[in-house]
């Protein structure tokens, strides 16, 4: 057993949104820690997500925090509207911002705990600066867009590092992309404290998958 229970962050993105209050409602008694709200805007990305009306209906339905990830180009322009919206976790992409300290710094100042999320092409290198102003890291093991790719093996040493750095700088540290019981049985080790589910938590029984997940 790990030394801490791991936090789930059902990705809504692949619940069933025709009924998105029911399964909202189901992933709440099953016992998940966060929504996590995948926003696109289809250009940063080449696809389009949940849309405020979603996350206007998770605030309505429940008391769960939600972290919002913004696939967006120059996410400063967007920052208010979902703190406005109740996120409680404002993550943005690095790449996709000219003065990402800045955006950051203002997620703090409004409330919400800053977060950058990190492609499996971006380098530690390249971000480092940002994480001791960071709450919360991403570390995507799919490149970001769609739901159901394959793990990225190669993201798993990227992974180690930011377990070591997130015990320097005091960050959250997230994964997601393909995430199972499986993938989470095996990062907890290196330090990750948080895991994003999607299609594997949809597929299966809530409460049996997350039941198992929080005695690992």
């Amino acid at each position: 057993m790990s030394m801490y229970m791991a936090k789930i962050h059902p990705s809504v993105l692949c619940a069933n949104h025709g009924d998105i209050k029911g399964e909202i409602l189901k992933l709440e008694k099953a016992g998940v820690d966060y929504f996590h709200i995948d926003v696109m805007d289809g250009n940063f990305v080449p696809n389009f997500g949940c849309g405020t009306e979603i996350i206007k209906t998770i605030k309505q339905t429940t008391n769960i925090p939600m972290d919002v990830h913004l696939m967006v180009v120059d996410p400063m322009r967007h920052i208010k509207l979902f703190y406005d919206l109740g996120a409680s976790v404002i993550i943005i992409h690095p790449e996709a911002d000219k003065h990402a300290a800045r955006t950051l710094a203002a997620i703090k100042e409004m409330g919400a705990v800053p977060g950058i999320a990190i492609n499996p092409g971006t380098s530690i290198e390249t971000i480092k600066e940002l994480l001791p102003i960071c709450g919360h890291v991403l570390a995507m093991t799919v490149n970001p867009g769609f739901a159901g790719q394959a793990f990225l093996e190669y993201t798993v040493g990227k992974i180690q590092k930011l377990g070591e750095l997130s015990k320097q700088f005091g960050f959250t540290l997230c994964v997601d992309g393909n995430i199972n019981i499986e993938k989470v049985q095996f990062l907890l080790p290196f330090g990750v404290t948080n895991f994003v589910i999607g299609t594997a938590l949809f597929q299966d029984n809530y409460s049996e998958m997350i039941n198992t997940i929080k005695v690992l």
